[in-house]
């Protein structure tokens, strides 16, 4: 996938501020990660904002016949989308249109520089799992030179050596899980929150100290009626000192700085992978090259722009749309 597989559907802080080393050292840890990642965040952003530009300059040189096939594409989204609420596909079928979707959004945003990431986002699976590593079998026989209690030992070792890898691979795929889960859940930090500045720890303070409480208490209670996790994070982060944070805020502050430290790992691969040259890019090579590839995208693009017109009324009939996606399956193609 292209530009939505960023872990950026998750709420986090976009940006804190600066600051000298203040509070303990599990919220210094915590918001030295948060500025990491954002870091990171700015940084493929920034690259793809800039990719998007020149995409875009581009397909202004192609003209109106790049802004047809366009706008094909986006008038596809409607029949795709009611389909999926018709209630006349099946199981398999509705996993091929939103496949159709994904596909449709991520052509106009790779080779068009549109900005199509509300549908990535709405259909886009959550993040593969490890891949699967193939291994012996335990069936497998020793080498045939070695005695058969030796064989027999062999084999116990390798059967050994098979759990434990397929436990440690268990617990990485957990941890991932459990890091997804909680970077989507606003419950746990409201309620420490909630436990560090409810208005009734501060009943014996002065009138200024008690508003100040309850005015906080409200800001944590918007953000998290809002599931503003970014809010609820930066201040389970920005607690101060007198707030006397618990030990299970600080366990949640570390299991956070955790899990941000592996979405710092998926970005910086995906940076890697964003900063690497497009193959046959149409705005690459000599000035007579992009003038051949010119001529010839314009060729594409009006038969392209025919036969999505052409999908287009195709798509709006239950009958049609079926007959379609069998088409499809059988000639093992994901997208139009």
């Amino acid at each position: 996938m292209a530009d939505s597989s960023l872990p950026l559907r998750l709420s986090l802080p976009e940006r804190l501020p600066a600051e000298e080393p203040t509070g303990t050292p599990v919220q210094q840890a915590f918001r030295q990660t948060i500025r990491a990642v954002e870091a990171l965040r700015e940084q493929l952003r920034t690259l793809r904002t800039a990719q998007a530009a020149t995409r875009q300059t581009y397909w202004r040189q192609v003209g109106p016949l790049a802004a047809d096939t366009v706008a094909a594409r986006r008038a596809l989204y409607e029949p795709l989308e009611a389909a999926l609420l018709g209630g006349y596909l099946s199981r398999a079928e509705e996993q091929q249109v939103t496949g159709l979707l994904l596909h449709n959004a991520q052509s106009l945003q790779e080779r068009f520089g549109e900005d199509e990431s509300a549908i990535l986002a709405r259909y886009a699976p959550g993040p593969p799992p490890p891949p699967v590593v193939a291994k012996p079998t335990a069936s497998q026989p020793a080498a045939p030179e070695l005695p058969h209690y030796e064989q027999a030992a062999a084999t116990a070792r390798e059967r050994r050596q098979q759990r434990a890898q397929a436990a440690r691979e268990a617990k990485a795929q957990q941890a991932d899980t459990t890091s997804q889960a909680l970077l989507q859940n606003t419950k746990a930090a409201y309620r420490q929150l909630a436990r560090l500045h409810h208005p009734d720890r501060a009943a014996l303070a002065d009138a200024a100290t008690q508003q100040a409480q309850t005015e906080l208490m409200q800001r944590i209670t918007a953000a998290y009626a809002a599931g503003d996790l970014a809010a609820l994070l930066a201040l389970l982060a920005d607690a101060p000192a007198n707030a006397s944070p618990t030990a299970e805020a600080d366990d949640l502050l570390r299991r956070y700085t955790q899990a941000l430290t592996q979405q710092q790992a998926q970005l910086s691969q995906q940076l890697a992978a964003a900063q690497q040259p497009v193959a046959d890019a149409p705005w690459s090579g000599t000035e007579k090259q992009q003038r051949t590839r010119l001529r010839e995208i314009k060729r594409s693009l009006r038969a392209e722009t025919e036969y999505l017109d052409y999908l287009l009324r195709q798509l709006r009939e239950p009958a049609a749309l079926k007959d379609l996606l069998r088409e499809l399956s059988s000639r093992r193609q994901s997208g139009l």
